[in-house]
């Protein structure tokens, strides 16, 4: 019986011993990341100059989507395509904030011209972007009229038809309570180092050229939507009432998923075409490689000045 109770005695030391180290599979604590800025673009062609430029890749899938890290101008970022559409361009954005450690969000690409004033090839910054196709899609009640139902009080902006713009409903950590909101502001400070970059901007697309110099513009507002828009009177229509100067299908997705993650954001969007304000056919196949280089080359010149 001696025997037996020395042995179960040394067994208990030896497994209370065990207990002080390491078991045998536990995992090893995982590395602490570099903060990096998140650089996004919709689709394979807005990144071509970015990841030329890149130095120190490494790349990594997730999801199916290639996160890549590295240096731009010295800066630590992960690039990465958010993919075509308000959806691709939410999932994937908050996708990068629950792997990574991102500390700003910048976004370069190419979009639809909506302000007579800016032409093919021109990079505009918005101070701010909405949602402009989250609509309420009423009630005809006679001919060219429309009836908004009695319980829905934010349908307050100028209506295209059926159509009526609304904010979205929003919730972040800063504010758990439900809000709405329709526009989502670039970060002040990023906004302030984005004007007057020295960047000098393409303006022929192989022998195609432009008749103009492109030019820079910073603030005013931007506006998405899920859908590709080629139509004059929408474009008029959308410039009346958001006074927008371009439209996407991603970046004000972007901006919602940066606000409620408490993450300073920003965008970088460049004319392909005018969103069927041109005279003939959509001018995005033959100026997209020229709008999506000028783009890139304002981000590069930003994160050249630009001092978090």
């Amino acid at each position: 019986m001696d025997l037996v109770r020395r042995f179960l005695a040394t067994a208990l030391v030896a497994l209370a011993l065990a207990g002080c180290g390491t078991p045998p599979f536990a995992t090893a604590r995982p590395e602490v990341q570099q903060p990096r800025i998140a650089v996004i673009s919709a689709f394979e062609p807005e990144l071509v100059l970015l990841r030329q430029r890149l130095q120190g890749a490494q790349s990594q899938r997730i999801n199916g989507v290639e996160f890549i890290t590295g240096t731009l101008e010295g800066r630590p970022v992960l690039l990465f395509l958010s993919g075509i559409s308000m959806t691709n361009a939410t999932m994937n954005t908050q996708l990068a904030l629950d792997r990574f450690k991102v500390s700003h969000i910048v976004f370069s690409g190419i979009a639809g011209g909506v302000n007579p004033q800016l032409h093919i090839g021109d990079v505009t910054v918005p101070a701010q972007w909405g949602q402009y196709l989250e609509v309420l899609m009423a009630r005809e009640t006679a001919p060219g009229r429309y009836a908004v139902p009695p319980f829905i009080d934010d349908a307050k902006l100028p209506n295209f038809g059926m159509m009526f713009p609304r904010p979205v409903e929003f919730r972040s950590a800063a504010q758990p309570g439900m809000a709405k909101k329709f526009w989502f502001e670039a970060d002040p400070a990023m906004l302030a180092a984005a004007r007057d970059l020295p960047v000098e901007l393409a303006a022929c697309s192989g022998t195609t050229c432009l008749s103009h110099k492109p030019k820079l513009v910073v603030g005013g507002n931007g506006v998405s939507g899920q859908a590709f828009m080629d139509n004059a009177a929408f474009r008029e229509y959308t410039f009346r009432t958001f006074q927008a100067n371009v439209l996407d299908m991603e970046t004000a997705a972007v901006g919602m998923v940066a606000h409620s993650n408490g993450v300073p954001f920003i965008a970088f969007r460049s004319l392909s075409d005018l969103a069927g304000g041109g005279e003939g056919a959509n001018e995005m196949g033959t100026f997209m490689r020229l709008a999506a280089d000028n783009s890139a080359k304002v981000l590069l010149a930003f994160l050249a000045r630009w001092k978090p």
